[in-house]
């Protein structure tokens, strides 16, 4: 991937609902540039595919974390399914690490984060847990 197709990303990441003309214009390429640097993405599997993003999508909770719990036994499925029933609970990743699942979490206040998390703490099959505020997104 050439610098040019990682600034195209970086812009379409920012604004994909742009035309072609505005991409040249705003990075400076040629129109027929940037429609071929777009095609060979797209061909290429770099460009999975476009979406719609909403304002919720977009817009953090005010408190963050991500949670890492290791669980007993063959109960990480279950374990899983519960934690995507919470409403806080954004996603919720398998890992190979020391760690069976991680959980993210978004909340409005401290005080729900902390409610959440000793919801999920009383889990019989969850034996250990570590939590980690998010205290910045860089992008």
């Amino acid at each position: 991937m050439t610098d040019t197709d990682k600034q195209l990303i970086a812009y379409l990441r920012q604004n994909g609902r742009a035309t072609i003309a505005q991409i040249a214009a705003d990075l400076g390429l040629a129109r027929n540039t940037v429609r071929k640097r777009m095609a060979g993405l797209e061909e290429s599997g770099e460009i999975a595919g476009y979406t719609v993003l909403t304002s919720a999508d977009i817009a953090p909770h005010p408190v963050r974390g991500l949670m890492m719990l290791q669980i007993a036994g063959r109960a990480t499925e279950k374990i899983a399914r519960s934690l995507r029933q919470i409403a806080q609970v954004q996603a919720v990743h398998s890992t190979n690490g020391a760690w069976d699942l991680i959980a993210e979490i978004g909340t409005e206040t401290l005080e729900e984060f902390d409610r959440i998390l000793t919801e999920i703490r009383r889990e019989p099959s969850i034996t250990k847990s570590e939590t980690s505020l998010l205290l910045r997104t860089q992008r």
